[in-house]
């Protein structure tokens, strides 16, 4: 993603799994190529992306729609997209320097197995690191729109709706994850809303201005980014 306001680029490298159909030849066909004049957002659901497109459209640069489309994958793609994890993140600037931002998860020193073992959580630092260093909008100005989709909910789609699926004998197992996950007991439906209000709070925890240092509170459990360079 780029914005010629601010010339910071964003480029982020995923493995993902290919499945690989043989044809006969003569009948092979390639997705066509998408270009965009000033910016371009991709993510793994729909409204996330459309969180990082008006980001730009606001005046915000990369690396700015891409700390909103993080927050806000964390309330629409349950799956990967989450608070609870960690990432990387590979910037380009205009002048052509690059560096490497690592906030992958840490396991405890003294971790050894079961819930010792459980790496800290570094998604949330990694993106507050990298909005601070390149980024030119405030915090709470990226998390509104996930606060927003987590707090009103919104309408699952079909592709929504076949993730939920594939783990609704895990949701029904835990009474926690059932309340949220599940309608009623029952698997939602397309069209259906699925709102989150504890992970509503949560984000405004992280929203307050000294969320990063604040004892006791959801962000600071969380470790600080490590910048490297690529």
């Amino acid at each position: 993603m780029q914005n010629p306001r601010t010339g910071v680029r964003w480029m982020v490298a995923a493995i993902t799994s290919i499945s690989i159909t043989a044809f006969a030849p003569g009948h092979a066909a390639s997705v066509a190529p998408v270009a965009a004049e000033n910016g371009m957002v991709v993510s793994a659901q729909h409204l996330a992306t459309m969180v990082g497109v008006d980001v730009l459209k606001r005046g915000g640069n990369a690396v700015d729609a891409a700390v909103a489309v993080g927050y806000a994958l964390a309330v629409v793609y349950p799956a990967a997209g989450n608070l609870g994890g960690g990432g990387f993140m590979t910037i380009q600037l205009a002048d052509g320097r690059k560096t490497f931002l690592d906030f992958r998860e840490t396991a405890p020193k003294g971790s050894t197995k079961g819930h010792l073992a459980v790496g800290v959580p570094g998604s949330v630092s990694g993106m507050e690191y990298a909005r601070e260093k390149y980024g030119t909008m405030k915090r709470a100005e990226l998390i509104a729109p996930a606060l927003q989709l987590a707090e009103d909910g919104f309408a699952l789609d079909q592709g929504d709706i076949d993730m939920l699926l594939t783990a609704t004998k895990d949701f029904q197992e835990d009474p926690a994850s059932a309340a949220i996950f599940l309608n009623n007991g029952k698997p939602f439906q397309v069209g259906e809303k699925l709102v989150q209000h504890e992970l509503a709070e949560t984000l405004r925890e992280i929203r307050a201005p000294t969320a990063s240092t604040r004892a006791g509170s959801a962000a600071p459990s969380w470790h600080r980014a490590r910048p490297a360079k690529a």
